[in-house]
């Protein structure tokens, strides 16, 4: 009966800090025929989920529902070794614990974090952060230390390890402001002179900054609140020129109306400027405070090393199965391959034996190669010899070859002579003909000077004498051409006499290329027709001319005559 008041009273209160209805009927019935009794989790746990967490709409105070929670727990388990902590911060940093723990249970806060609220609360102490000390912290405790839990967090805290000598009120400031900033959501606050509507006094309040809102205060005990200062995307802040005796002004624009507040001096203007247009930026960014950014992306981060370091864990797990099927493996070879030494054993004996026999086979096949071996450099002394043979029968015919070119050299230019002389010998004989046809003209005129008159006999005895003396004329020239002719003559025959000797060597050569095989056709002049043969030699032109032109010179004759 106690325990179902007990359960009564805490759903009771859970439900009045949540603004959740509280059905007093659903939990007895919940827990009527539970015969491990009310109190146990497996029974009270999904009473508290079903009835209780599922209706919460998120409207409730989270300080006052954490301060429940802290009454329930705090008695039993905080230490009280905590000598610069008072109960209050403790409270505090339970509930940062809370923020900054894995969403697993147990709750811990890893060791990242506690190094993060380290830092923190050495920085708001106004002390420089030493990595050092904390990585001999870390090597201090277990090698498979996972985090602190929220007790052994406060009692680190309390102890002062890290605080080095501060006192009890300065710790206790450096974590009432690491809770502000990081639980109440307060990104920055002060004192400012605000300049009233109606009055248009100025007044000094605590003023304090909030992701979406500035609420400012009597003084900084947050007891007396006068008002706030809604912050969305469309507000804007600036700078303000320095009036009515006030200086370091700055305007906040709000969708209801605009605020003139002064800070206290330059510096603190321009921190809070800046800090309000970071919140206006992220509003329009519809981002998170910095701190639960910070607090996602290192989540995210060690979300991922750890996913990370499963994969390695599950790759060595692989590894090492594969290792250890490895070994099997070589095992089952290693087996394989005794067995396989002894039958190779065996097969070696057989092996020898064989060998031997080979070895008894190979020397008779080795004399008997010998043999033919011996027969074949015989056969290649004979070739090489022949070869030999044959290579300088091939030299003396190249040179033979050459000889026989130099001949027909010789014989080409012995036609030539022959046809230059031929070529002079017509030109002879045409210019024999020629004159013979001028003595001819001249007997004909002399025929006919005869039987003229008397009186011209005289006259044509004088021609007559002009003309036998250029008759004498043209026989001397006539003599010259014999002479010219018989030069011309032995020319040829000389000629002939080289074409003879070149004609014999032809045929010598001819015979020689003919007893060799007849690798060599020489090439021999054509047939000659007989040439007319006249006083001066032979002649220019053909037997039916020459009868020709003596019918022509009788016919003339007998007409002189007549």
């Amino acid at each position: 009966m106690v325990c179902i008041q007990i359960e009564q009273v805490l759903s009771h209160n859970l439900c009045t800090l949540l603004n959740v209805p509280h059905d007093p009927v659903a939990l007895e019935e919940h827990f009527r025929d539970d015969d491990e009794g009310p109190v146990s989790n497996q029974g009270y746990m999904p009473y508290l989920n079903r009835f209780i967490l599922e209706k919460v709409q998120g409207n409730f105070d989270k300080i006052e529902f954490n301060k429940m929670c802290w009454t329930l727990c705090a008695k039993k388990n905080l230490p009280r070794n905590i000598l610069l902590l008072t109960d209050d911060d403790a409270f505090k940093l339970w509930v940062i614990f809370n923020f900054l723990s894995e969403d697993k249970y147990p709750l811990v806060i890893v060791p990242e974090e506690i190094e993060y609220l380290l830092k923190k609360l050495t920085e708001a102490m106004g002390l420089g952060w030493h990595q050092e000390q904390f990585e001999h912290y870390k090597i201090s405790l277990e090698t498979n230390w996972d985090g602190l839990s929220a007790w052994e967090l406060i009692e680190l805290i309390g102890s002062g390890r890290f605080s080095k000598g501060m006192d009890r009120q300065t710790v206790s400031m450096a974590v009432n402001e690491v809770f502000n900033e990081l639980i109440l959501d307060v990104l920055k606050q002060g004192y400012m002179w605000k300049k009233g509507h109606r009055r248009k006094n100025w007044t000094e309040r605590w003023f304090v900054l909030k992701p979406n809102i500035i609420s400012y205060y009597v003084s900084e005990d947050l007891k007396d609140k006068r008002g706030d200062i809604a912050l969305d995307d469309n507000c804007t802040v600036e700078a303000l020129p320095d009036k009515d005796g006030r200086k370091c002004l700055f305007l906040i624009n709000s969708y209801e109306k605009g605020y003139e507040i002064s800070a206290s001096d330059k510096k603190k203007i321009q921190e809070w400027i800046q800090a309000i247009q970071t919140t206006i930026n992220l509003l329009k960014l519809n981002s998170p405070p910095p701190h639960k950014e910070a607090r996602q992306k290192r989540k995210a981060l060690r979300q991922k090393l750890q996913a990370e370091q499963e994969e390695l864990e599950r790759q060595m797990k692989e590894l090492q199965m594969a290792n250890e099927n490895k070994q099997k493996e070589l095992e089952t070879v290693r087996k394989q391959l005794e067995e396989a030494a002894s039958r190779a054993s065996e097969e070696e004996k057989k092996r020898l034996q064989t060998q031997m026999e080979l070895q008894d086979r190979f020397s008779v096949e080795l004399e008997r190669e010998k043999m033919v071996r011996q027969k074949m450099e015989e056969q290649v002394a004979q070739k090489s010899s022949e070869l030999e043979q044959y290579l300088q029968r091939v030299q003396e015919l190249e040179e033979m070859y050459k000889q026989l070119q130099e001949a027909l050299e010789d014989e080409k230019q012995a036609r030539q002579d022959e046809e230059t002389v031929r070529r002079l010998q017509s030109r002879l004989l045409e210019e024999e003909s020629t004159k013979r046809a001028e003595l001819e003209k001249w007997h004909l005129e002399q025929q006919q000077t005869l039987q003229v008159t008397e009186a011209e006999k005289q006259e044509l005895e004088n021609q007559r004498m002009m003309k036998e003396h250029a008759l004498q004329v043209a026989m001397q020239q006539l003599e010259q051409l014999e002479m010219d002719r018989k030069q011309a003559l032995e020319q040829c025959e000389e000629v002939k006499k080289k074409l003879e000797v070149a004609a014999s060597k032809t045929k010598s050569w001819k015979d020689k290329v003919a007893h060799h095989e007849g690798l060599i056709r020489l090439i021999e002049p054509g047939s000659k027709n007989p040439h007319l043969i006249t006083n001066w030699g032979p002649a220019a032109f053909t037997e039916a001319e020459l009868e020709q032109r003596e019918k022509s010179w009788k016919g003339k004759k007998s007409v002189s005559e007549q």
